[in-house]
């Protein structure tokens, strides 16, 4: 029982057809087990994660979701937790508002998840943090960095940064590295990501003497940015912030080039993903973004992290949100471990009380508002992939 992993959803069903032997494997396990570990078989510990598996942000959920299930492999190849292996039931969001409520719902009440791990976008992890709350069911989101998500309530972690700190990075980078004295500022309007991160970075960037010279808006999907570009070229910016998704920022930086605003375009960790470059080509060639690790840095963690991804996924190099969803899982069975157990209480003040975790994207304290305090790197695009620049501590 290497791997005891369950996919609810048809995409991920799709792509993990070889596990299939296992439903008929767990039917065979006998009932005895540690009291106390919550929903599973009888020497299972069932946990719930949500993700986009398919939609616009697909490659978030995928990747996320590609680390959990590498860190619940590892996990039970070791012996599992408390003398019980895991087991994953995951549940496509589809990136859509509504379906998180729908499948967390659907863990919780009807699975019986002890936890629940995701959601990468924070716009679904708000959609999906009042049922954990209400439920007593410890909630633990990979990458959502908008501050609103562990304010619903104490059964809701991250193991993430947060925007303010995020923000703040990306506005003295913007100072202090590519010396710009103004810059303009362009938003996704429909995104409580992009919102939050964009008030961060304003409010960091003025503290230290810029200027924000326009401030303009889109609409996550929209597909025509030209207008908005050519006011921003107008503007005549050192840079331009754009707290977006690699979807809309590939073409924003298609457009940008194609107006000839040449400036460095900067943003956030919802840029990171292979479709940025795929979509963007040389459009997005020398811009930057901050994230939460880098895949190249000389870290025994990242390194045996990097290898283990790599021949689990046939060559693919893991990106952040891979190395937040495997953090995700080990954090939540370092909690169980310490606990003693997996009921709601317990498991909650183990993981509040997490010093000093050693994870793969750097060592992680939670704070008393149950975010995690941890370094930041910046990235560039450069010859098609993306290049460590520089780690920026909390």
């Amino acid at each position: 029982m290497k791997n005891v992993l369950w996919m609810t959803s048809s995409a991920a069903a799709t792509k993990d057809k070889g596990h299939g032997w296992l439903r008929s494997l767990l039917l065979g396990v006998g009932m005895l087990g540690l009291s106390g570990c919550g929903g599973g078989s009888g020497d299972t510990i069932l946990v719930g994660e949500f993700a986009s598996l398919t939609g616009k942000e697909a490659t978030f959920g995928i990747s996320s979701h590609e680390g959990t299930q590498l860190a619940i492999e590892e996990l039970n190849a070791a012996g599992g937790v408390l003398g019980k292996k895991f087991e994953l039931k995951t549940e496509d969001d589809q990136s859509k508002a509504g379906e998180p409520a729908n499948v967390v719902n659907k863990l919780i009440s009807k699975d019986g998840a002890i936890a629940i791990l995701g959601e990468v976008a924070s716009s679904r992890s708000l959609e999906a943090a009042p049922i954990c709350q209400e439920n007593g069911v410890p909630m633990i989101s990979p990458a959502s960095t908008n501050p609103k998500v562990t304010e619903t309530g104490d059964y809701i972690f991250r193991v993430c940064f947060i925007d303010p700190f995020q923000g703040t990075v990306m506005a003295n980078f913007a100072t202090n590295t590519l010396k710009a004295k103004k810059v303009a500022v362009f938003t996704d309007v429909k995104s409580d990501y992009s919102k939050g991160l964009a008030k961060f970075f304003k409010e960091g960037f003025t503290k230290a003497g810029g200027q924000i010279v326009t401030e303009l808006d889109f609409n996550g999907g929209d597909k025509d940015f030209k207008g908005q570009l050519t006011a921003i070229k107008s503007a005549a910016p050192d840079a331009v912030f754009v707290p977006g998704y690699y979807t809309d920022v590939a073409l924003i930086c298609i457009q940008a080039k194609q107006l000839g605003l040449n400036v460095p375009l900067i943003g956030g960790d919802g840029w990171e993903s292979d479709t940025l470059v795929k979509i963007g080509g040389e459009a997005v060639e020398g811009h930057y973004f901050s994230t939460h690790y880098a895949s190249d840095a000389a870290s025994p963690k990242v390194t045996a992290f990097v290898e283990a991804y790599k021949k689990r996924y046939n060559g693919k190099v893991p990106d952040a949100m891979a190395a937040l969803g495997y953090d995700s899982a080990m954090f939540l069975a370092d909690a169980i471990k310490r606990a003693g157990s997996a009921e709601g209480a317990k498991l909650r003040d183990a993981l509040a009380a997490t010093k000093e975790f050693e994870a793969v994207t750097g060592k992680m304290t939670m704070n008393a508002q149950r975010d995690a305090v941890k370094s930041a790197v910046i990235l560039q695009v450069k010859g098609g992939a993306f290049k460590f620049v520089e780690t920026v501590a909390p």
